[in-house]
């Protein structure tokens, strides 16, 4: 038995979870059920169940991994009582639109179904574009549902900081953020641990071994002309991104002398690297049920710790990698998309716009979008307005539907909330965050100056458009921050 071999780490997030810090992850299910053939749920659960009695007990799976939620079922159900029974991790990742009680509520409910429990021990929640102001919604009747019972705890997956730090300034009690990272993909240790230090926000990392790619088997092997599992396509371009095979494989060199001197894989060398960073509870390595059982080589990790030279003869490496452009998430919601497609084909055919749109009477050429504030019908003006190449942006504020005022008492919070609105106003013209030329914003107290400009920067760090900063007098309500902006659209083949 593994367990007789090895002791596997627990780690407690809350009063209400406690997860093996090795989390078998189960979104190749989609992978091998893509063909249209959906995996026998019984067999499939078996090999779960070799898993959790080898003490790999928290799965982790999405509602959109193929049947991956109906085979956690079958294993679920071979435990009568539920303090007894695994732990089972799943996501929700709904389409942006509008997102009523009743549509979350029904998206909770289908995955309890498939589950079959009548608790989630943990539910995660994905959000494709944050220009869609929905989300957060979202996540507020989620706080409701897991107040009612339905849900133990709410995590986030793909959450860059400055959206992980507005959720919580916004009073969501999140536990975890699911994100990417690995010797190749060192995003999440940047803003993101600030956050997760300051609120107790733990990270659950999948990615560690690239798809597979971080293993023995590719050590000193040619660079692969084609790729056919959807995990390796994803992660080749992950190798691309950060300076290509040559680099990857010189990382996979160091790694295997250090794997060489305790004893143990390259998987092994890498996943123990992730594991030791702080606010990182657990990874989640993915498992092929039927095909392929790791059990014994993952149980190794628990066997030995990187000392201060392994992790300077990987630093020795590492330094000659390119950093991935912006923060975690960003593979998801900007070019260059680094999915298994390339873009996001395989998740959404497109992303709807938040605001209506309507043209100005006897004026058809001039194009105006709404955000749905209701002072935008009581004082008589419009969110944005397009004449020709330049879109007008009204000043705005930290505003979500009508009325609620997002994030009191956090000026750079609210920042994040205003921005995200302005360019989806900007978008929803027909235009891009890159033509956004000029912003103006208007603060209530001059001391949140620098929060303020940092979340700024966030954005338009590198494309610098011309800004003007005012503090004011004052700010109507619990409003922190105005802004307004114009953008001036180019085709980028003028530039």
């Amino acid at each position: 038995m593994i367990t007789e071999m090895f002791k596997i780490e627990q780690k407690s997030l809350s009063d209400n979870l406690t997860i093996s810090r090795v989390i078998t992850g189960l979104w190749q299910v989609a992978d091998m059920e893509r063909c249209g053939a959906d995996l026998d749920p019984d067999k499939a659960a078996d090999h779960l169940q070799n898993y959790a009695d080898s003490g790999f007990d928290t799965f982790d799976m999405a509602d959109h991994y193929g049947s991956a939620e109906i085979i956690t079922s079958r294993l679920m159900a071979r435990y009568p009582d539920p303090k007894n029974r695994p732990v089972a991790f799943t996501k929700w990742c709904p389409p942006p639109g509008p997102m009523t009680p009743e549509i979350v509520r029904a998206g909770v409910q289908d995955r309890l179904d498939r589950l079959g429990v009548a608790r989630l021990d943990l539910l995660q929640f994905h959000w494709w574009s944050f220009e869609h102001p929905a989300w957060l919604d979202a996540l507020h009747e989620l706080k409701n549902l897991r107040k009612e019972g339905l849900i133990g705890e709410i995590g986030v997956t793909n959450f860059d900081a400055a959206h992980l730090h507005l959720a919580l300034a916004d009073g969501i009690p999140i536990l975890t953020n699911q994100v990417v990272c690995s010797l190749l993909d060192r995003r999440a240790m940047g803003p993101l641990t600030q956050i997760c230090s300051k609120h107790g926000v733990h990270l659950l990392v999948y990615g560690t071994l690239l798809g597979g790619f971080l293993s023995d088997k590719w050590l000193g092997e040619q660079e692969p002309a084609d790729i056919s599992d959807w995990s390796k396509m994803k992660y080749k371009r992950f190798i691309d991104a950060t300076g290509g095979w040559k680099v990857y494989q010189s990382i996979l060199n160091a790694a295997k002398q250090i794997a060489d001197k305790h004893g143990t894989s390259i998987s092994n060398i890498a996943s123990r690297w992730v594991l030791d960073h702080n606010h990182v509870a657990g990874i989640i390595i993915g498992v092929r049920p039927g095909e392929n059982d790791h059990r014994e080589d993952n149980g190794k990790l628990f066997n030995f710790s990187l000392d201060a030279y392994d992790h300077a003869q990987l630093n020795s490496v590492l330094r000659h990698t390119l950093p991935l452009p912006g923060d975690c998430g960003d593979e998801y919601r900007r070019a260059p998309f680094l999915t298994a497609s390339g873009d996001l084909s395989h998740h959404l055919a497109a992303i709807p716009s938040a605001y209506d749109t309507d043209t100005l009477p006897n004026r058809p050429a001039v194009r105006r979008a709404y955000s749905g504030s209701k002072w935008e019908d009581i004082a008589g003006y419009c969110r944005a307005r397009r004449v020709g190449d330049r879109i007008l942006v009204s000043g705005t504020t930290a505003t979500a539907g009508a009325d609620l005022v997002v994030a009191k008492g956090n000026a750079a919070a609210q920042t994040t909330f205003i921005l995200d609105k302005i360019i989806g106003a900007v978008t929803a013209l027909g235009g891009a965050l890159e033509d956004i030329a000029r912003t103006r914003i208007f603060l209530k107290d001059i001391t949140d100056a620098e929060a303020v400009s940092r979340a700024h920067g966030r954005i338009f760090g590198d494309l610098k458009p011309v800004n003007t900063l005012l503090a004011i007098d004052d700010l109507a309500g619990d409003y922190l921050v105005e802004i307004e902006a114009e953008a001036i659209v180019t085709d980028s083949a003028e530039i």
